[in-house]
């Protein structure tokens, strides 16, 4: 698999880009819009030029990562050789089954499909293709070019084939794949999304502030990040939207996500795209300053 397209150009699409991109492959780059794509390859070569200030990338090499991606805004032009599709559009299940419908019509027959989704179920995507075999999921981690793991999980269908060459195909990333079955949430989120969802209930419960919440976390539990100040960083409605997967997938009441999260979300508090979740973004990207609905 030499040819390689990405749809869609945002936090997880330009990353899983660039790191195809840096490793050699020939990347088709697609999003509905120029703009989006422009922003896209424009945080790409911000992330190449922090590479290089670090002294483990040259000019040249960043040279050569970007003049192997080619932008499109037309799905049909980009998929037309494609060996491999990895897709990274919006966690939205209607909206994934539509471009793997689309997909699956326009790419060439022996094409692998994936998704880059963190929790919608892998075979329901594959449904909507006539290649199940050929559906698999690739859960890349954010920031993509820096973090390791690959979640590669297999639909109901997914063949063996299919399966050992995503595989090893991350592999040549750098990345470390691991198989996970495809249940609500796979591993990754399933344990991820209950812990951010009880840090707010015990926020919501008047335990702790949000600064204790997430410092007992980072000194107590070794934790880089503290479990609200990652779910900013996550994107508070995609937190809500992989737990009301797993909570429509598994009728278990402990998914179901806490009312301030819910709230926070239709008030479009959405963490660190938004300017403000748990935290202040408004002077600094970094968790800093809490936000004056909980600020004591």
């Amino acid at each position: 698999m030499k040819n390689i397209v990405v749809i869609g150009a945002g936090t997880m699409g330009n990353g899983i880009a660039h790191t195809f991109a840096q490793s050699g492959f020939k990347v088709n780059l697609v999003d509905v819009s120029q703009d989006a794509l422009d922003r896209g390859l424009k945080t790409i070569t911000t992330n190449l030029d922090r590479i290089i200030a670090k002294g483990n990338l040259t000019e040249e090499q960043k040279a050569e990562t970007l003049g192997n991606i080619t932008t499109f805004t037309e799905l049909k032009d980009a998929v037309t050789n494609a060996d491999l599709v990895v897709e990274a559009a919006t966690e939205n299940q209607d909206l994934k089954l539509k471009i793997f419908a689309q997909m699956d019509e326009f790419a060439p027959e022996n094409c692998i499909l994936s998704t880059n989704t963190s929790s919608i179920s892998i075979t329901k995507i594959a449904a909507a293709t006539k290649r199940a075999d050929k559906v698999i999921g690739m859960h890349f981690m954010n920031p993509v070019p820096i973090m390791k793991l690959v979640e590669i999980i297999k639909g109901y269908s997914t063949s063996k084939e299919t399966f050992d060459a995503i595989y090893e195909m991350s592999k040549t990333l750098g990345k470390v794949p691991v198989e996970v079955n495809d249940y609500p949430g796979f591993v990754a989120n399933r344990i991820l999304m209950p812990m951010i969802n009880e840090s707010i209930e015990t926020l919501y419960n008047g335990v702790a502030g949000v600064e204790e919440i997430d410092t007992v976390m980072k000194l107590g539990m070794a934790h880089p990040m503290g479990p609200l100040q990652l779910a900013d960083f996550i994107g508070l409605d995609v937190c809500l939207a992989i737990l009301n997967v797993m909570y429509d997938g598994f009728k278990n009441p402990k998914y179901a996500p806490n009312p301030l999260l819910v709230n926070m979300v239709m008030a479009g508090k959405l963490g660190v795209k938004s300017g403000e979740g748990f935290y202040d973004y408004s002077e600094s990207k970094k968790a800093e300053k809490v936000a004056k609905m909980f600020a004591k």
